[in-house]
């Protein structure tokens, strides 16, 4: 039973990494009705960056992890106003290679710095153990859990009781109408980009003690990108609690399941929930309801 409960702390801290990835994605989606390919990038860049700014530059930690999430969303707004802001009105197929090219260009660049490219870091934070009893438990998961319900709590205040956040909601249902009640538009888009880019970076950030900083890391994009699908790719709180819910799947398969086969298990129950909700999981709950 304690095994059990450690895999489940497990599956839900990584979980709510890809539930944080998956919120970046359906972000995005909402606001400008573009998938972003270049989610992982971000997440692992934002990474690295809290790394040189605490290892190289001798910042104080909480320091550097905050500054690397501003510097993320800075760099989601630019790349919005220059680059992407041009891909609206295109086919579909115009962003999605554009935010795929700009990943490539990001992680072209890291790969140029030696020191990115041949070792693996950590941010020194969460190396503790947590003795419930006789339960120990990971720090870092416990850290991660916390970290993702707070963030949830204050995206849930900023979308119901803030301006910009009623105006983006307001964008997201309908650009158009929201226009012409007077929500500037542009700048709602530019704001979805940046929260995107620091979502990804908190993802990264929190993800860090658990796997380490290094190059691949971006990869755990490909297993939030099904979360979000199984959200319906336009729910917020679909795309957090389809994170969590692959990620316990994930950690109960490699407990049943012979070595390697969990990596392959997300998909494969994305596929059946799709097959089942064709419009994602809570497009089932809001039809029952």
């Amino acid at each position: 039973m304690l095994s059990l409960i450690q895999v489940l702390t497990s599956g839900i801290a990584i979980g709510c990494v890809y539930g944080l990835v998956a919120l970046s994605f359906v972000l995005i989606y909402k606001a400008t009705e573009t998938v972003s390919f270049m989610q992982g990038e971000l997440l692992m860049v934002g990474a690295f960056a809290a790394v040189a700014l605490n290892a190289g530059a001798g910042w104080p930690l909480w320091l550097a992890a905050a500054t690397a999430v501003a510097g993320m969303a800075l760099l989601g707004a630019m790349l919005e106003r220059i680059v992407l802001r041009h891909a609206i009105g295109q086919p579909h197929l115009v962003a999605v290679l554009l935010t795929f090219g700009l990943g490539l260009i990001m992680r072209g660049g890291l790969t140029t710095v030696p020191a990115a490219s041949h070792d693996i870091y950590r941010l020194p934070f969460a190396d503790r153990v947590l003795q419930v009893g006789a339960l120990a438990l990971s720090f870092s998961h416990v850290l991660v859990i916390a970290a993702t319900a707070a963030l949830a709590v204050v995206l849930a205040v900023f979308f119901r009781h803030t301006r910009a956040g009623l105006a983006l909601r307001a964008c997201s249902e309908n650009a158009r109408v929201a226009s012409l009640m007077g929500v500037p538009v542009e700048a709602m888009h530019t704001l979805a980009w940046a929260l995107g880019a620091g979502l990804a970076a908190i993802a990264g950030v929190l993800l860090a003690p658990i796997t380490f900083v290094h190059l691949n890391m971006g990869l755990i994009a490909l297993k939030a990108f099904p979360a979000a699908v199984l959200g319906g790719l336009t729910s917020l709180p679909g795309a957090l609690l389809g994170g969590v819910f692959l990620g316990v799947v994930e950690a109960l398969a490699g407990l049943a399941l012979p070595e390697g086969v969990k990596d392959v298990v997300p998909y494969a129950v994305l596929m059946l929930a799709l097959f089942l909700f064709p419009d994602g999981l809570s497009s089932g709950w809001r039809g029952r309801r």
